[in-house]
């Protein structure tokens, strides 16, 4: 039988560490991101809410609910850049619009 130099509960497992709570970050990041884009658009779209109030309150609820979880300024930018988007998507709208 051939030998091996593995001693059961003496491997280190560091980065395997810091990958998983990487991963278990981005899910996180990514599945807020997703709920923040649903309820906009629900608001928007099936509740026939103005889009600038949805943006608002989607927005606040995303900084409020990323500062709850402690994820910091990085989440922060995200979701005022992301509220940029939509701003600039919904002047693209209203630009068609008028031509059309």
């Amino acid at each position: 039988m051939a030998s091996s130099e593995y001693t059961h509960g003496e491997m280190k497992i560091d980065s395997q560490s810091k990958m998983y709570g990487g991963f278990m970050k981005a899910g996180t990041w990514g599945a807020l991101i997703l709920l923040i884009t649903v309820g906009y658009m629900t608001f928007t779209l099936a509740v026939g809410l103005n889009w600038l109030a949805s943006l608002i309150l989607c927005a606040g609820a995303g900084i409020a609910i990323g500062a709850f979880m402690g994820f910091g300024g990085a989440w922060i930018a995200t979701v005022i850049a992301l509220s940029g988007l939509a701003i600039f998507i919904q002047i693209l709208i209203l630009l068609f619009s008028m031509v059309l």
